[in-house]
């Protein structure tokens, strides 16, 4: 299913994670085409620099940290880069997986409303 006319432009993945396979299996079971562009996170890893350049190309970023989802509006929250570092870096010091972007959009972790919301309009 393309999503209104668009598709998942990109994607950063680990395989062996539990969080990408969880979100694999959203995108398989709503039948949302797979992204033009997959990265696999073990090989090519995005630290803070290139995770920053990411979200500042984007309008809005869901990110989900535990069990709650951090909803930011890129132009009306304006983000420091020390908060969106604390949003998009993992304890290993890359760029959480999985991340998609749609669009304008960033979502980071998996979280089945946050890509109920974008995904499945």
């Amino acid at each position: 299913m393309k999503l209104n006319g668009k598709q998942i432009d990109w994607s950063y993945h680990r395989n062996g994670c539990k969080t990408c396979a969880r979100a694999q299996e959203f995108l398989v079971k709503n039948k949302i085409e797979q992204p033009k562009t997959i990265v696999d996170a073990r090989k090519n890893k995005m630290g803070v620099k290139e995770a920053l350049k990411l979200a500042q190309n984007v309008d809005k970023l869901y990110v989900t940290k535990g069990s709650k989802v951090v909803v930011v509006d890129m132009d009306k929250d304006s983000p420091s880069n020390d908060t969106l570092e604390s949003l998009l870096i993992g304890p290993t010091g890359n760029l959480r997986a999985p991340t998609l972007q749609v669009g304008k959009t960033l979502l980071v972790g998996f979280d089945s409303g946050a890509y109920t919301k974008v995904l499945c309009p």
